[in-house]
């Protein structure tokens, strides 16, 4: 069955063997076919961070690691999901899907999307779901997005639900706010779903407006390094929440929506209202974060991508001195980057653990890896990750 509203798989859409390992767990588990198969990518977030949910602006691009899940429709309003991380498969129906927190764990994040499509009046089919995913879990790269949004995609298709596409980033942000528990904000579902290759998605948080924004790291003779720091990350805990809840006081305080409305030139008067140095330093990482999301646009606008470095690092920066959501991993991989010669660097997500970004030569990129590596060694630190990636297409069915 094929959904008026899923958006068709580019040519060379990234799977690979992730597609054929759902394939694989599909049959195996379910002794049929499956009906087809849905993939998301993960995200990395160039610059714009814990400004989402302050309604103000991200810069985003959709990954090549995928989530792909293999499905099929079955007659009853019954929900059935295996993953290749957790052999047992898990069940439940409509009175667990209409009750967050019913289905714990992994499972959440598929129930969490049968329950927003539910609450949102959609006709949901029944299915059996089989996941893969090469998008690693807890780095800070969106595996939880990826995986809502695959099943979202599957659902839509498999119930030929009337849902256009530019509602589906919300739905599956209801999925992990309202039944995970999670408090992120639109970016993550809007990247993951709406990505397009070569660009980075700029997205005003508000109004939900998306603009495709070209960056052709191939043409610049640039790549962008991601560093897996190791250290565990973790969305729902109360770290992220505590921050978001002083963001929202502040808005209050100084009498706005959201601090995306408090103009840069007059920051320094709006500090000045504010009760304590840390709700200071959180506003004013939000308020200069936002406007250097819009300076690394401007560039990128211009075809000037190397410039962007010092926008990165002065993120990095703001992430460490002022919103404290670094971590010595963390540092010490964008510290030694930037000394092996990285245009720019930063920590991309949430915080606490997940990700860093570096903008390099391409001719650099297996150099500034080994530093890092070896920045970790030094430390004492378990060994990073590390990997060269270039912005992927959004969600999609595959052929």
């Amino acid at each position: 069955m094929t959904g008026p509203t899923a958006p068709a798989a580019p040519p060379a859409a990234p799977a690979g063997d992730v597609a054929a390992r759902a394939t694989a767990g599909f049959r195996q588990r379910y002794g049929a076919e499956p009906a087809g198969r849905w993939a998301a990518p993960g995200r990395v977030n160039l610059i714009g961070e814990h400004t989402d949910y302050n309604d103000g602006f991200v810069l985003p691009f959709a990954l090549p690691m995928r989530t792909v899940v293999a499905a099929a429709p079955r007659d009853e309003p019954r929900w059935t999901v295996w993953s290749e991380l957790d052999d047992e498969p898990v069940e439940f129906g409509p009175a667990e899907a209409d009750e967050p927190g019913r289905v714990p764990g992994w499972a959440a994040y598929v129930a969490g999307v049968v329950w927003a499509l539910r609450a949102a009046g959609q006709p949901v089919p029944g299915a059996r779901l089989a996941v893969a995913s090469d998008v690693p879990v807890g780095s800070g790269l969106s595996s939880s997005a990826a995986i809502e949004s695959a099943v979202l995609a599957a659902l839509v298709d498999l119930g030929d639900l009337d849902l256009p596409a530019e509602r589906w980033p919300r739905l599956a942000q209801r999925a992990e706010n309202g039944y995970v528990g999670a408090p992120t904000g639109i970016m993550d579902q809007s990247a993951v779903i709406r990505g397009r290759a070569g660009h980075a998605l700029f997205l005003d948080c508000r109004t939900e407006q998306v603009d495709q924004i070209p960056f052709d790291l191939d043409a610049a003779g640039l790549a962008v390094l991601v560093v897996d720091s190791r250290a565990p990350h973790r969305h729902a805990d109360g770290e992220y929440a505590s921050r978001r809840r002083s963001c929202e006081e502040a808005a209050r305080i100084l009498g706005v929506p959201a601090l995306r409305d408090i103009d840069p030139a007059g920051l320094d008067a709006a500090l000045a209202k504010l009760p304590d140095d840390e709700t200071r330093r959180r506003v004013r990482h939000v308020v200069t974060e936002d406007q250097r999301v819009l300076d690394t646009v401007a560039l990128l606008r211009a075809n000037r991508v190397r410039e962007i470095g010092p926008l990165l690092t002065a993120s990095h920066a703001s992430m460490r001195d002022d919103f404290e959501i670094t971590v010595p991993e963390i540092d010490t991989a964008v510290e030694a980057a930037l000394a092996a010669g990285a245009h720019g660097a930063r920590m991309t997500g949430g915080g606490f653990g997940g990700c860093v970004l570096a903008l390099v030569d391409a001719s650099a990129a297996d150099a500034v890896a080994a530093a890092v590596t070896a920045a970790y060694a030094e430390r004492g630190f378990a060994a990073p990750a590390t990997r060269t990636v270039r912005p992927a297409g959004g969600a999609s069915r595959l052929a």
